[in-house]
């Protein structure tokens, strides 16, 4: 059994009323923001999509997350095998007597968008292409991408390749957080391989202003143009993630993810709600020198509000203190995890640990004794 005790947040924050969000050309569109999560919008965004080359960003998560457990290096050397050499499409121009570094072939699919350069690194780490997808789809259910499923490295077309672009943002979200020592590879405009220089297609990291630095562009006659991007604020630091995609054409493409941008960094801002030790609610105690405790959040407790007041009603945000149903036990510990903060909005919801502000000892037995009398006459 659990408790919850509920709290109204609209009154805790700064008032802020809901703001309109710009009407886009792109089938589907999703913009949120990176710290709190909170989906800004969202137009057709668990629709299933093709992701084209968007999902390379999947493949290049499993190669940061092979770096960072020390299976390679970025100085290891990989076989150009005859399959990646004819690969299709965008391309590293590999060729089979190569050696590419590891390095070298991420810059290959962040920059370049390579499909050689994703075969070659599918193959260097699993065997095949096939035996990497299938590592691929495990980490996207370990990331709680549901709605997505992985068929090959490249994103080349197959109806069993698939996501939605919540599930994309949410990839994007987690490359950023998991990996921010590998992430700035995806902000790179240029890499030259083989003698053969290539500009990233990233439309928005040419936009003077803008804070773009990454993620991954896609496009196949199937998809249409479609775009993966993250930016941050130069003076507060707020990141939002954008998904774009069904766009007829690359202009399409630039203007509606710069458009999305923009208005997700400037129309929202990000408000504590409780700061990391503050107290939020109080928890009895049985058999305690003290009858109950505070229970402060793990971490600060950020929400994302409009900054505009047009006179809106106010956005709801609501947060829930889940406990156990039962008193705790003395004695407890400070910093003891006993429950969860639940904080709820539309679109979205987050879970902060509620951590026990201070210990409280075991009461003596002459406290003992009256605690279980006054439980025996309800008092």
């Amino acid at each position: 059994m659990v408790r919850a005790l509920v709290f109204c947040l609209c009154l805790l924050a700064a008032p802020a009323w809901a703001t309109t969000a710009p009407e886009t050309a792109a089938p589907h569109a999703v913009v949120l923001d990176y710290a709190t999560g909170q989906v800004l919008l969202n137009k057709g965004g668990a629709e299933r999509i093709p992701t084209a080359s968007m999902s390379k960003v999947a493949t290049l998560y499993e190669v940061f997350a092979a770096l960072k457990a020390g299976h390679i290096t970025l100085d290891d050397t990989m076989r150009v095998s005859e399959k990646a050499w004819r690969m299709k499409g965008s391309s590293m121009f590999l060729e089979p007597a190569m050696r590419p570094t590891v390095e070298a072939l991420i810059r290959g699919v962040a920059v370049q968008s390579g499909n050689d350069a994703c075969v070659v690194l599918a193959e260097g780490l699993s065997g095949s292409e096939t035996a990497f997808s299938m590592l691929m789809n495990a980490r996207a259910q370990s990331l709680g991408l549901r709605a997505t499923h992985f068929a090959n490295a490249t994103g080349w077309p197959d109806p069993e390749h698939y996501s939605t672009p919540l599930d994309l943002a949410h990839l994007a979200v987690a490359v950023i957080r998991d990996f921010p020592e590998y992430y700035p590879y995806f902000g790179e405009e240029s890499f030259a391989y083989n003698n053969i220089k290539q500009m990233n297609r990233n439309p928005l990291l040419y936009r003077p202003g803008l804070g773009a630095d990454g993620v991954k562009t896609g496009h196949t006659q199937e998809a249409g143009y479609g775009l993966i991007a993250s930016a941050a604020d130069a003076a507060t630091g707020r990141r939002v993630v954008l998904v774009v995609a069904g766009l007829p054409d690359e202009p399409a493409r630039a203007a509606e993810g710069a458009k999305l941008v923009a208005w997700g960094l400037s129309a929202f801002a990000n408000r504590v709600l409780f700061a990391g030790g503050q107290a939020v609610v109080t928890a009895p105690v049985a058999k305690g020198a003290m009858r109950g405790v505070a229970l402060v959040p793990a971490r600060d407790v950020l929400v994302t509000v409009p900054r505009g007041r047009d006179g809106s009603p106010p956005a709801p945000v609501v947060a829930e203190a889940r406990l156990p149903a039962a008193p705790l036990i003395a004695p407890v510990a400070a910093g003891a995890e006993v429950g969860v903060l639940h904080i709820a909005w539309e679109g979205g919801s987050t879970d902060v640990p509620l951590l026990t502000g201070q210990a409280v000892p075991r009461a003596g037995l002459f406290a003992r004794i009256t605690q279980n009398a006054r439980a025996l006459v309800g008092w």
